[in-house]
């Protein structure tokens, strides 16, 4: 041992080495994205590819920063994130609740089953009329898209996970005279951790596109409605720029969820 800390010289290498390599790709994923957006202004304009078809960066960015000046971007940005959050929230928490009850039910599990691969396989863009007529033209319509396009891949991934479940395990907590809701608190919920906060990660990008293709179905505001406009208008650089902020969007959700992913990796670890 090189300190009194208890770690080799070996093992600092090897973290120094990890620490540089993840800087590096890092680096290497900036200087990519740098290019491409010079690449794309020098295109449009040089004239290499029409601007008027796939805009230019400058054009994007004066486009975002007249929007914030006027107040528009906090409203559009703010409502697409608030339904995602909400229709992500919903579709895990109903996801979970029928997985849970399937797991309970064998019965009814295997009667739901079919059901559930019919409605997994359905085009869900295809219940927006439903939703409008049934919910009207309002943000009930969008959140009901998102959690319809979130929902059954909750299901049947958190109800996989509950039937994998070790038998051994359950069958060690039974013979101690466990409940079934003791077995399923204790051991087939927290064995199905993993599988939830990959679902978790799915679910986060099927919320974006379910609040984007409600949007673009009965919203009067929100970054799906002004793709939707942009493209009336013909005014494609409100439309790259509605895309460039979903993309920044949904990049910082999902980095707060793979962060909060890694932190119950390791609370878990310590445990």
């Amino acid at each position: 041992m090189s300190r009194s800390d208890g770690v080799s010289e070996a093992h600092r290498r090897y973290l120094a080495q990890r620490r540089r390599r993840q800087l590096a790709i890092f680096a290497t994923q900036v200087l990519l994205a740098a290019v491409l957006l010079v690449l794309w202004e020098a295109g449009a304009r040089e004239r290499w590819v029409n601007p008027f078809i796939v805009s230019q960066p400058t054009r994007i960015w004066e486009q975002i920063v007249r929007m914030a000046a006027a107040g528009e971007l906090w409203v559009h940005l703010g409502a697409t994130v608030w339904r995602t959050m909400a229709g992500f929230g919903l579709a895990t928490g109903l996801g979970l609740l029928v997985a849970s009850l399937l797991w309970w039910s064998p019965f009814w599990a295997r009667v739901v089953d079919p059901y559930l691969v019919v409605l997994n396989s359905v085009p869900k863009i295809s219940l927006g009329p439903l939703f409008i007529v049934w919910l009207g033209t309002n943000v009930r319509a969008v959140l009901a898209m998102a959690v319809a396009i979130a929902v059954v891949v909750t299901i049947v991934m958190l109800y996989t996970a509950f039937r994998e479940t070790d038998p051994n395990k359950i069958l060690l907590l039974r013979s101690f005279g466990a409940t079934r809701w003791q077995v399923f608190t204790k051991v087939v919920l927290p064995g199905a951790v993993p599988t939830l906060l990959a679902a978790v990660k799915v679910n986060i990008g099927l919320a974006w596109v379910g609040t984007i293709m409600g949007e673009f179905l009965v919203s009067g505001a929100g970054l799906g409605y002004l793709i939707i406009y942009g493209g009336q208008v013909f005014n494609l650089t409100l439309v790259m720029s509605s895309i460039v902020l979903l993309l920044i969007a949904s990049t910082i959700v999902y980095l707060l969820v793979d962060w909060t992913e890694k932190y119950i990796a390791r609370q878990r670890g310590r445990a």
